[in-house]
């Protein structure tokens, strides 16, 4: 018997939408507020990610108010893609902190990959990995067979992996940098009054939560729209909302600029560099 293409295999939850955009969108204007005033605006890519979570489930909320079966394609479109989109931009800021650490600590002979092409190679791999999925999601969105269906799907699974495989790269280069600094430590690393290894920390926390969300949709998308994950929507909010909502509120907690000011690193001498809040 054929399988009836539709937008979603149950009715969008109203309530679940609604904390979400509250969540990201308080969580976001944080962000925006601490940007302006720390001037850190290498993290601009963070929070056009944090609009795109909250405009995403925005989509989503305005589909839950539609009669199931009837759904707004314009709203699935804002919805698909917008929240598909987002972790990208996170992923962007996060690498553009381990190579602001590696030139504060002096630790480039540390590093598996030159601090200058650190942000480089991993935001090129962030890069290809949101052109290809933005390809997939738009394909996705403008389906109208299950046929269109699995070709957005197959080009949104070819994106997340190249994310996975940077990702997974960044995260071992991240351990081998702080590994390598530990054994060996720079003049620097030890004189400098700045928490800098509570950072590399964070951001294992931080890219572990990107990668587990990305691992999560890589499966729901190799299952296919009959397959588990795409049949229930806990799973959206377990494994890919709560873990982006997470993500952006551990950077308002400890947010990049305490160990990187407005001034450029070559800007302020050594002996300057000290803890800033």
């Amino acid at each position: 018997m054929a399988v009836e293409y539709t937008l979603y295999n149950y009715q969008p939850s109203l309530a679940a939408a609604v904390i979400f955009i509250v969540l990201f969108g308080a969580s976001t204007i944080a962000h925006v507020i601490q940007l302006t005033m720390k001037k850190t605006w290498y993290f601009i890519p963070f929070v056009i990610g944090g609009i795109f979570e909250a405009v995403g489930y925005v989509g989503r909320a305005m589909n839950a108010t539609d009669d199931k079966g009837d759904w707004s394609i314009n709203a699935y479109i804002i919805q698909s893609m917008l929240i598909l989109l987002g972790p990208p931009f996170f992923a962007a800021s996060i690498y553009m902190i381990l190579g602001r650490i590696i030139r504060l600590t002096n630790g480039e002979s540390h590093s598996v990959v030159r601090a200058k092409w650190i942000t480089k190679i991993f935001v090129l791999g962030d890069v290809l990995s949101f052109l290809t999925q933005s390809g997939g999601g738009g394909i996705l969105a403008k389906a109208k067979s299950l046929d269109e269906q699995k070709t957005g799907e197959h080009v949104i699974i070819v994106g997340l992996i190249i994310q996975v495989l940077f990702f997974g790269f960044f995260i071992i280069a991240s351990g081998l940098f702080h590994y390598r600094i530990n054994a060996y430590p720079t003049t620097r690393s030890q004189v400098i009054n700045v928490p800098w290894q509570r950072y590399l920390y964070i951001l294992y926390f931080a890219s572990i939560l990107i990668l587990w969300r990305s691992i999560y949709r890589l499966a729901e998308y190799i299952q296919g729209a009959q397959g588990t994950l795409q049949k229930h929507e806990v799973y959206l909010y377990v494994f890919d909302a709560t873990l982006m909502f997470l993500t952006c509120i551990v950077f308002n907690i400890f947010h990049p600029s305490s160990i990187i000011s407005h001034k450029s690193l070559e800007e302020v001498p050594q002996e300057e560099m000290e803890f800033r809040n």
